[in-house]
């Protein structure tokens, strides 16, 4: 074949082998979720990397049925739209470790030496071809560090994944304890609007004053209010957790009665036990182990480059005389006064950040995770002191009421003492909800769910 050919041959295959420019336009319009496709979504899903909320059973998550925490935790990981968009930085890292694999282009140049005066009558012809020497010295060091830097954003990923399936649970909780007090509300809302009409009824026969009757009047809008803060609490809260979810605003989505486990008393663990677990599992901490190992190829690739870059030129040539030349040309950098001690200087600079922040964050963790015991501690304390409390004013109503019925007692005393019951019972809500949520944060401090707890270190 000839050398024209060749070239020609040759350059049609690189040709051949390029990647083509094809646009990607933004969407006009978000896309719609219907729920008969959110129907099939299932439980194992290649894209999440939290291995916890995928199944090898691939179960479907029905939303026609009532849902419950854990199936509200998976969907809200599965369908995020912030995870989706969190997920796609996966791919930049992926194209780095690919980048970092790639041997980089060989150089060719070529030049004519037209001859203007002179015996000889040939024209000059140069070429050169050349090859980059120092990617066999840093090849192995940056693929090092472009796979720490890959697995530490999917560990980044992981992270957001559970702390997103921690906030769906939150509201989970917040949802059932809004609609306990909201039921709560409507019935001493009942009740007062039955003790104001019994009031009103009163004093048109002359048997109570008008006072009484407004401080009647007065405790039946308190309690309309309450019902209705409670109502709106509640859709706010609904609202909220269609938004993580991914769902539209008016989705109705059924959420199963909460377990009587959530916010169960239970033995809580050592401190020690907690954050040496969080230590070796917390997905974010994780991230910054492989972040620092990602750091440390940074600095071995950076005193490798204080060494000289070296280039090998491969030169051919025709002289006006006809003589025809082929030669080997080596050309690298001499090392006496850069010697790449910047750059060096700069990423031993950063090493040492990643090093504090790392000290930083675990103090950090067990600072929380002392915290956190301690919340659940007082919460459960708090908890069983309202539920010791309340037998007693549910009996002082009922005897109220009877003696206010005899006779024996005012009704606006058998009001106040039926008050303290919904008061009381309003107060052991909210601490169950208090706890439910202090268990569920120090799980998500732990990184792991608390039935694993006495599990991973046995």
């Amino acid at each position: 074949m000839k050398p024209h050919k060749l070239l020609l041959f040759t350059a049609s295959l690189a040709l051949a082998a390029c990647a083509v420019y094809a646009p990607a336009p933004l969407p006009s319009l978000p896309d719609a979720q219907s729920a008969a496709a959110l129907t099939n979504i299932l439980y194992r899903n290649s894209e999440v990397v939290d291995a916890r909320f995928q199944s090898e059973s691939a179960t479907a998550i029905d939303l026609s049925a009532p849902l419950d925490a854990s199936a509200v935790a998976t969907l809200a990981v599965l369908h995020n739209p912030d995870l989706y968009s969190l997920r796609a930085t996966l791919g930049i890292a992926q194209a780095q470790v690919f980048a970092a694999g790639l041997m980089p282009d060989p150089t060719f140049s070529m030049g004519v030496d037209k001859v203007l005066s002179g015996p000889d009558e040939l024209n000059a012809l140069t070429a050169a071809l050349g090859f980059d020497l120092n990617f066999l010295r840093t090849h192995a060091v940056q693929q090092t560090q472009a796979k720490a830097g890959e697995m530490q954003v999917r560990m980044d990923i992981a992270w957001a994944e559970w702390q997103t399936a921690g906030a769906a649970r939150l509201l989970v909780a917040r949802i059932g304890s809004l609609q306990q007090l909201h039921t709560l509300a409507v019935g001493n809302n009942a009740l007062s609007q039955a003790a104001l009409s019994s009031w009103q009824r009163a004093a048109q026969h002359g048997d109570v004053t008008s006072t009484q009757v407004q401080l009647a009047s007065v405790a039946a809008i308190a309690a309309q209010q309450a019902v209705n803060q409670a109502k709106a609490e509640l859709a706010a809260a609904k609202l909220d957790l269609n938004t993580l979810l991914g769902l539209a605003p008016d989705f109705p989505l059924q959420l199963a009665p909460l377990s009587a486990t959530l916010a169960a008393a239970a033995a809580l663990p050592a401190l020690d036990v907690l954050f040496t677990q969080a230590a070796q599992s917390r997905a974010d901490l994780v991230a910054l182990r492989l972040g620092y190992d990602a750091q440390e190829a940074a600095v071995h690739k950076a005193v490798l480059d204080q060494f000289p870059a070296l280039a090998l030129t491969i030169n051919g040539a025709r002289d006006t005389g006809g003589n025809r030349l082929l030669g080997p040309a080596l050309n690298f950098s001499l090392p006496l006064w850069n010697r790449n001690r910047g750059g060096i200087a700069l990423e031993k600079a950063t090493r040492e950040v990643l090093q504090r922040e790392y000290a930083a964050r675990l103090l950090q963790t067990r600072a929380d995770l002392a915290a956190a015991l301690a919340n659940v501690a007082l919460a459960t304390t708090q908890q069983h002191n309202l539920q010791q409390a309340l037998p007693a004013l549910q009996q002082l109503a009922l005897g109220s009421r009877a003696a206010a019925m005899r006779g024996d007692l005012t009704v606006t005393a058998a009001a106040a003492a039926e008050q303290s019951v919904f008061d009381q019972q309003s107060q052991l809500v909210l601490a169950q909800q208090s706890l439910a949520e202090h268990w569920i944060a120090l799980e998500l401090l732990s990184g792991v769910a608390r039935d694993q707890w006495s599990t991973q270190h046995e």
